[in-house]
């Protein structure tokens, strides 16, 4: 008796490979009001549904002080029985600690394993924790995710990766774990504070320079006046501008990450802006935000690409003048050469022995280098630091 994919080496059958594959299925979907009582996403699909439907929640706590009547409105609307946990969720507690709080609830609430996911409602930082979560909660426990800032919106609610930061490293311990639905509800960023859609505007950012030349130029046109009223369409001009931006910014995300979900290959333009970041914004905490740390990595790696020739200066100067309007940072102290090669060590370790480093060629492109030196990076450090005493200068 045979059975695909089982490979055996010898006739006494003392040594088996096994060669398996799961198929990976997610879904993101646009909706106007997530807890819009007409809104039946979180309940599962219809015809499927339990008589009695039970929902584990996991909520940012600044989020349930906001949203706290609308989210319970719902559940207790379609007479879901539910427990809510409340995070106060940031980098600082982006820990194993954190996750193992959540699973001790989860027991005390207790779930069917398959049939009645946990349903994240929060940003980036809370959706990587709840992903390990689901992702080691009985091996494998069914996860649903409402994004509530515009990090998770563009970035961290498209992706299947979770993870928590552990001996002071970004990220450290991590799984790859796909949700089986994220909900995108432009809403909840009313509430939002402007700095937190800046930081998720430096995610789209780094789409639009290494990919999307038209959405680099929907930010040098529209991206201030998105900023000031949070992606919410007060204008049919803006509400085209922001549907195109946030559109362009997680289809463009998703053409990358699909065929290679699982980083196998490992040159991935969708880390630009993540090569210098992480050890900079572990060593600021809690002073940077991600996407503050991701776009300092930017502008250092778009001076790079320009001392090499493949920025122009007029490029250069419009990328750092795009930065400045979003309201992010160019510039940051901790650059320094050595904390650079530090983190440039780092990096290698984790791109299997190579920089694998994305440079931005002009705006929209990216190549991959291998060769970044300490001394170069220092020449860029002082280029960088005399451009950012510049726009500084502009800006007063």
């Amino acid at each position: 008796m045979t059975t695909p994919g089982l490979v055996t080496r010898s006739d006494r059958v003392d040594a088996w490979k096994v060669s398996a594959s799961m198929p990976v299925h997610y879904e993101i979907q646009v909706c106007a009001d997530a807890f819009g009582l007409d809104n039946t996403a979180l309940l599962g699909h219809a015809g499927q549904r339990p008589e009695r439907i039970r929902r584990f929640v996991v909520v940012d706590a600044n989020v349930l002080a906001l949203h706290g009547d609308r989210i319970r409105s719902y559940f207790e609307h379609h007479g879901v029985e539910y427990a809510l946990h409340a995070v106060q969720a940031d980098e600082t507690v982006k820990s194993l600690d954190t996750a193992t709080e959540i699973v001790r609830a989860l027991d005390a609430f207790g779930i069917d394993r398959r049939r009645e996911p946990i349903v994240v409602i929060g940003g980036g930082v809370l959706m990587d924790i709840v992903g390990l979560v689901a992702n080691l909660y009985r091996r494998g426990t069914p996860v649903v995710r409402v994004p509530t800032t515009l990090i998770g919106l563009v970035d961290a609610g498209v992706g299947v990766k979770t993870g928590v930061n552990f001996n002071n490293h970004k990220n450290r311990l991590g799984t790859y774990f796909a949700s089986s639905l994220t909900l995108l509800d432009r809403s909840f960023l009313v509430t939002v504070d402007r700095r937190h859609i800046a930081n998720g505007l430096a995610e789209i950012l780094k789409m639009a320079l290494i990919k999307d030349a038209r959405l680099f130029d929907l930010l040098e046109e529209y991206g201030p006046r998105l900023l000031d009223e949070k992606f919410q369409g007060t204008t049919p001009a803006l509400e085209r501008a922001a549907t195109e931006v946030v559109q362009r910014a997680i289809h463009g995300m998703l053409e990358e990450l699909q065929p290679n979900l699982w980083e196998t290959e490992l040159e991935r333009v969708v880390d630009y802006g993540h090569t210098f970041s992480p050890t900079v914004e572990m060593h600021a905490l809690p002073a940077l935000l991600h996407g503050e740390a991701v776009c300092v990595d930017m502008a250092l790696t778009t001076v790079l690409g320009w001392r090499r020739g493949l920025v122009g200066t007029g490029q250069r100067d419009r990328i750092l003048a795009v930065m400045q309007s979003l309201e992010l940072p160019s510039w940051n102290a901790l650059l320094e050469p050595g904390l650079l090669a530090e983190a440039l060590a780092d990096t290698v370790r984790h791109r299997d022995g190579q920089q694998r480093l994305p440079l931005p060629a002009g705006i929209g492109e990216a190549v991959f280098v291998n060769d970044v030196t300490e001394d170069e990076l220092a020449v860029a450090v002082e280029d960088l630091r005399r451009l950012g005493s510049a726009q500084e200068a502009v800006r007063v």
